[in-house]
């Protein structure tokens, strides 16, 4: 069991949480994945690392309220305890070398971009941040973004935070204005990455995108993670989670990703309506 200890919304749909997990914690690295479980019944979801504390032992993740699991995560508070917490899994960023970076953060992708920032930051790189939302009311992690990017460029779709339009608008301005960067890393919604790898590849910019596919064990045993990377089969669980996005087979991995869309809506509302009962027989 896995104590929560403490618990933030950042905004109606984010949660972040910081778990008592010092084992995971004394071996994380930006990039990294944990799987957990709410209760001994509940399905395995993988959640990227967002922090982590080798001091106090305690690993944060942040995460958006889209299922039944995430849902049922987000119920609980401080000093309640998850019961599975299993990690540090994956493949930890590649920062060896790297002196100027443009990070490109879309929605809840922020949470996973900013611990890649942060170590950037501190090895001494020239890190540009890119990040954007749908509005304003979505927002998170901007004063972390702040502290830890030599530039950063907020993006809305509607304007009612930083400049209108998409992440990729700013980035091929910051190209075309001379910016010349070692690599591009992008984390978000996969329509987001591919076009951010479309633009980067047409300037023979390196790009490594962050893949979070359906995921069962976190080992490679299941298969359900399995990626077209180059023409051939990849699993984001042991071979990434992150990838030379000009490689990913993103159309496949889109299809793929809505399989079990119409299912998880339906677990949702039941979860929902199980809660709303609960409270209103207490």
């Amino acid at each position: 069991m896995f104590k929560i200890l403490k618990k933030q919304v950042l905004n109606p749909w984010v949660t972040l949480m910081e778990v008592d997990a010092p084992l995971i914690a004394a071996k994380a690295e930006p990039g990294q994945f944990i799987i957990l479980r709410v209760d001994e019944n509940g399905e395995r979801i993988p959640l990227t690392i967002a922090d982590f504390n080798r001091e106090q032992g305690s690993v944060t993740i942040i995460f958006q309220i889209v299922g039944a699991t995430t849902k049922k995560l987000d119920h609980l508070n401080e000093g309640d305890f998850i019961q599975d917490f299993v990690g540090p899994l994956g493949r930890a960023t590649h920062t060896d070398g790297l002196k100027k970076v443009a990070i490109v953060g879309g929605g809840v992708g922020c949470a996973i971009a900013l611990p890649i920032a942060k170590k950037l930051h501190r090895l001494g790189c020239e890190v540009h941040s890119v990040i954007g939302f749908r509005n304003k009311e979505l927002v998170i992690l901007e004063n972390e973004f702040v502290k830890n990017s030599s530039k950063l460029v907020r993006m809305s779709d509607d304007g009612s935070w930083g400049g209108k339009g998409l992440v990729t608008d700013a980035l091929r301005k910051l190209i075309e204005s001379g910016e010349k960067y070692d690599a591009v890393i992008t984390i978000g919604p996969l329509i987001m990455m591919k076009y951010v790898c479309k633009l980067t590849k047409e300037f023979g910019i390196k790009t490594i995108v962050s893949m979070n596919p359906i995921m069962i064990d976190g080992t490679g045993m299941c298969g359900g993670c399995r990626l077209t990377v180059a023409g051939k089969t990849k699993f984001a669980c042991v071979d990434g989670p992150e990838f030379d996005g000009h490689e990913v087979d993103f159309d496949e991995a889109i299809a793929r990703g809505g399989t079990y869309r119409e299912f998880e809506r339906h677990a949702y509302e039941e979860t929902c309506n199980l809660f709303k009962e609960a409270e209103n027989n207490a």
